[in-house]
């Protein structure tokens, strides 16, 4: 751990204003050989049908469906998993729960993250010359910094330098004391931190937005308080609320606001991003930009309703916000570095329907066999509304305007296509599940997968464990069940020994399985029961991790632990953008 000094010290030095241009954005003329920039946004619980250019019901994602008719359009594309954490870390490794360790989401006192011997799509990028960034909100699941470093003036007048001195270190040219006091849900330690797995630039919330109190809570169901004040004492926890802990924004190591200011966090998200993109831009350099949206997540901000009572319901004003972000980060792109750059836009999972009117839609993906015997068929289950997600694709003059593509794809491509349109090196030693889809991409004829597996992600089975399978146009569930609905209902587990095989192209419902006696049924089950032995056995063989789920209250982020709900304001500005 010897290396981690310098380079905490170097990075925290950056707050200040001094370095991190530097370090960042100052190279030694451009590359010989231009590469393409990666921007990657994911939306956070967006319905299939939240898409206009999807579900023609829609009317609130002008911009989208804009890139939509200037792209190419995904009506079969899947998240590696239908929950928070085990999806993004999907995303950033190209791996299944199984491989990388991470098959249920973390929590505010999660001790672990992903594994360290994974390496994420950042660090490959770093290492193929690219300028990275990461402007997250993230969910349940990913990244999230141990203790990210926050200072305050040494000296008598700071109370609690004794209880935070353990985490400290001292740069006595400096004068300050550094603290790291947060994390990024994928990792607890320094090490773990987005700045230390890929990523130059970090700004962002560590986890899902319900995960902490704020001033305005905006929508929720059930509503939540706002964070209290004074020095009170700590009140009785509501269920799914956190009351009295504040919710902290990050920039790089440093916590500078706790609680944030929800109302115009998706403003200053669009401009950071486009301040990346000009300075990456500028550098010469190519450049990978993740943006990790806090949309559709509740809560959803409380200021986005106008005055008039017939105008968007809640949902509906988040989903327009989320578009204009999305459109001012294209505009960016189109202004900046259109002709190389790749714009690739996906959902983590589908949306929370137990949140009732503030979920998003599904479309025509109702899981019917599953809601006709009690509970959701949304986030958080293997069925097609959990993890048939949005997915837009733009790059002009290499992307194909106005196509629609029915290839079988999932986030877990992502990796891979990203990797190899770098011209970079797939990490050694460990096996993927992602797929490079660039003929897909380019319009060639390439199908995408043959077989795609959905872990279980909360609603029934052994969270991560394979017991859904997509094969071609079938789908086979070996355990169903259905995830809390709107009414608080929750669908019973069922395990089926010859399971539930539907097909997709005559019922997109999953309202009637086939015969189990039927032709069809007995010419897919061994195909079925192969694939699922056949990555068992794959998985098995490979060089797999194991992520850490203890916790602990000391690893709760916390920027003024003498303060109640942790409240603390930034002391200083950083030096980027």
């Amino acid at each position: 751990m010897g290396w981690l000094f310098p380079k905490v010290l170097l990075v925290g030095v950056s707050f200040l204003g001094f370095l991190y241009p530097l370090v960042e954005f100052c190279f030694r003329g451009k590359m010989r050989d231009q590469k393409p920039n990666f921007v990657i946004i994911l939306a956070d619980d967006m319905g299939w049908g939240d898409l206009g250019a999807n579900w023609a019901e829609t009317k609130d994602t002008v911009n989208l469906d804009k890139m939509a008719a200037e792209g190419m359009r995904f009506v079969d594309f899947h998240a590696a998993a239908s929950t928070c954490s085990p999806s993004r870390a999907s995303l950033l490794t190209g791996r299944l729960g199984l491989r990388n360790g991470v098959t249920h989401n973390f929590a505010v006192t999660s001790v672990g993250g992903l594994p360290l011997n994974e390496t994420t799509l950042g660090e490959v990028l770093q290492r193929a010359g690219y300028v990275t960034g990461m402007i997250a909100a993230e969910c349940q699941q990913q990244l999230h910094p141990q203790r990210p470093l926050v200072k305050l003036p040494l000296g008598p007048e700071n109370p609690c330098r004794t209880i935070l001195g353990v985490f400290s270190f001292y740069h006595s040219q400096l004068g300050w004391l550094f603290l790291r006091p947060g994390k990024w849900h994928l990792g607890h330690h320094g090490s773990y931190h987005p700045n230390f797995r890929g990523f130059d630039y970090y700004f962002g919330i560590p986890y899902s937005h319900d995960m902490g109190c704020t001033d305005s809570p905006g929508y929720n169901h059930p509503p939540c308080p706002a964070c209290p004040r004074g020095n009170g004492s700590s009140r009785r926890l509501q269920r799914d609320c956190y009351a009295d802990l504040a919710l902290p924004l990050y920039e790089n190591l440093a916590i500078v606001a706790q609680p944030v200011d929800l109302r115009g966090l998706a403003q200053k998200y669009a401009e950071k991003a486009t301040q990346f993109i000009q300075q990456a831009s500028s550098s010469g350099k190519p450049f990978l930009l993740y943006v990790g949206l806090a949309h559709m997540h509740v809560p959803l901000p409380g200021t986005l309703l106008p005055a008039d009572p017939r105008g968007p319901t809640p949902y509906r004003a988040g989903l327009r916000e989320m578009d204009s972000l999305v459109g001012q980060i294209k505009d960016k792109i189109d202004r900046t570095a259109k002709e190389n750059t790749f714009l690739w836009f996906t959902g983590d999972n589908g949306p929370w329907a137990q949140k009732c009117e503030l979920a998003g839609s599904v479309g025509p993906f109702t899981g019917s066999w599953q809601t006709h015997r009690g509970g959701s068929a949304a986030k958080q289950t293997t069925w097609e509304a959990g993890h048939r997600v949005p997915a837009l694709a733009y790059w002009p003059g290499r992307v194909p305007a106005n196509v629609t593509s029915t290839a079988l794809l999932s986030v877990l491509d992502i990796f891979p296509t990203v990797v190899a349109l770098a011209r970079a090196s797939l990490p050694l030693g460990r096996h993927f599940d992602g797929l490079d889809a660039s003929k897909v991409l380019f319009g060639g004829p390439q199908p995408g997968h043959r077989v795609l597996f959905h872990p279980n992600s909360g609603a029934a089975g052994e969270d991560g464990a394979l017991q859904t399978v997509r094969l071609q146009r079938h789908k086979a569930f070996y355990v169903t069940g259905g995830a809390k609905a709107c009414d608080g209902s929750i669908g019973p587990e069922q395990h089926h020994k010859l399971p539930l095989i539907f097909n997709l192209e005559d019922d997109m419902a999953e309202g009637m399985p086939l015969e189990r006696g039927s032709a069809e049924y007995q010419t897919v089950l061994p195909e079925v029961r192969k694939v699922l032995a056949d990555v068992l056995q794959d998985v098995a063989n490979d060089n797999i991790s194991s992520a850490d789920y203890s916790q602990d209250p000391s690893a709760t982020p916390c920027c003024n632990p003498c303060r109640v709900a942790c409240r603390c304001q930034a002391v200083y500005q950083t030096g980027f953008p």
